[in-house]
């Protein structure tokens, strides 16, 4: 299956190099692949893993290691950032 997968601010580093300014990827996963397996799969800090939506939708820390992607989902994953 296909997901789009965003990383914003400094976690576009953890993108292959040719999507960082576009900050997406679109991944080929397995059916059933987790947002847990996406972050360990591109080797993100759990620090720097703050805000999550699918498909615009917050997912709470304690649902993302067993929440299930589906087919056309849009992942996105935001770090901490402070403004002022």
């Amino acid at each position: 299956m296909q997901i789009t997968f965003k990383l914003f601010a400094s976690l576009t580093d953890y993108l292959p190099p040719e999507a960082r300014y576009t900050n997406f990827i679109t991944a080929d996963v397995p059916p059933d692949t987790t947002i847990g397996q996406m972050i360990e799969r591109h080797a993100l800090p759990d620090k720097l893993v703050h805000l999550v939506l699918v498909n615009g939708t917050y997912v709470p820390p304690g649902e993302r290691a067993g929440y299930q992607l589906k087919n056309g989902d849009v992942l996105a994953i935001w770090p901490p950032i402070a403004g002022g």
